[in-house]
């Protein structure tokens, strides 16, 4: 099979319980439950194979049955969405996995296909996507992940700092001279070889200190490439994000 007929399997984890906004996957979105926004992006994808919803609820996975989804049940005891993709790795078909957050109603299906069509051409272990950043408060913003990347493109560190410095330079001055800052946008694509090794990885000191579970594959010195991206997640994390995500929907749904 060439590169460009690889096709991956692709896993929205969609967990109900959430500390800032509960059951979150399941508000109303323009009619229809966040996640269900997810999954209608991921089929518009090209490079798609089969296409699963974890749920860790009966709530969800009856919801996610209801719009057509096929759904695989996780335990809730799962702390990410790596750790709830590998814990069911042995009833999912695929060699390429890609995993896609149950709370991305604007996810990009092109941005999908490129990091699939990423894996396949490097062969690479893991792989994600990286935006530049314009803003500098963006750089001193802890919730903004910053990605140090290799001149091929991989994936050498993430951090919550502003890295690389700049040595003797205000940061307000740091983007200019066409000098390029990435920051990480939290879509994963995975080898099953890298899934099937991730039960056997114990957490690692710079995963802990920065709290990026990414790190714990750098740490390791895995192969983790990248993808630029024009996409921004609009995130859902509290009510405020929800009223924001609903007049950003019902703006492009004007648009149409």
């Amino acid at each position: 099979m060439s590169d460009n007929q690889i096709k991956a399997t692709i896993a929205i984890p969609a967990r109900l319980s959430s500390t800032r906004l509960p059951g979150k996957v399941l508000l109303d979105l323009g009619g229809k439950p966040v996640v269900q926004h997810v999954w209608e992006r991921v089929r518009q994808m090209k490079r798609a194979g089969k296409i699963v919803l974890l749920a860790d609820t009966e709530r969800v996975a009856e919801t996610a049955a209801a719009f057509g989804a096929d759904v695989v049940m996780t335990s809730p005891e799962c702390r990410s969405g790596t750790e709830r993709l590998a814990s069911v790795l042995p009833q999912l078909a695929g060699e390429i996995f890609l995993n896609v957050q149950g709370d991305e109603p604007f996810i990009v299906p092109e941005l999908l296909d490129a990091l699939v069509a990423r894996m396949a051409e490097t062969r690479c272990e893991l792989v994600t996507a990286v935006a530049k950043i314009s803003d500098p408060a963006k750089l001193l913003n802890p919730n903004v992940v910053k990605v140090v990347r290799a001149s091929d493109g991989r994936a050498i560190y993430f951090s919550r700092s502003p890295v690389p410095h700049l040595r003797g330079v205000s940061v307000e001055k740091w983007l200019a001279d066409g000098r390029t800052w990435w920051s990480h946008i939290g879509v994963y694509g995975y080898a099953r070889s890298t899934l099937e090794a991730y039960p056997h990885m114990a957490p690692t000191t710079l995963e802990a200190v920065e709290s990026l579970e990414q790190l714990r594959f750098i740490d390791r010195g895995m192969s983790f490439q990248t993808v630029e991206t024009d996409y921004h997640p609009v995130s859902i994390d509290t009510q405020e994000d929800l009223e924001n995500a609903r007049k950003l929907f019902a703006c492009r749904a004007a648009e149409k």
